[in-house]
Parts: C-alpha cells; structure tokens; sequence
C-alpha cells in the first residue's frame, strides 16, 4: 500500500507548476537555480521537522513558488 502526501499532488500537477514557472520567468536557467537554492535551503531547515517524509524538497520548493506566483498574497508586503 503507497503513503499517500498530505498535499496530494500527482506529477502532472508537479509538471504543471513548474511549466508555469518556468513560462512565467524571464530567464530559464535563474528560476532553475532559485528552485534548487530553496530546495537546498528548505531542505535543511527542516532537517529535524519530519513532517512529510514523503514530500522532496525539489517539490515542495516548486509547489512554494508556483503558489507564490499565482497567489501573491501569500507573500506579504
């Protein structure tokens, strides 16, 4: 039986987000960088917070940033 993550995104919606952020960035290679950057730092910070175990931090850092782009009220001002 798979563990399930509580964010329950599948790999489309993964590819999904990260086409839009890829498409909504001027340069390519800068938001690759920046994606991986927040990944390695998320990564650890949340060293000893096992929250989801299941969750990758290359994802959750997509996740992150396509929620950022799309709803920028989650950034404040």
């Amino acid at each position: 039986m798979l563990k399930r993550s509580k964010f329950e995104t599948t790999q489309t919606q993964i590819m999904h987000r990260a086409e839009e952020l890829i498409g909504a960035a001027s340069n390519r290679y800068r938001i690759t960088v920046q994606v991986a950057n927040r990944a390695k730092r998320r990564r650890y910070e949340d060293f000893d917070n096992v929250d989801d175990p299941m969750m990758k931090p290359v994802i959750r850092a997509i996740i992150e940033m396509s929620d950022e782009l799309t709803q920028p009220e989650i950034i404040g001002e």
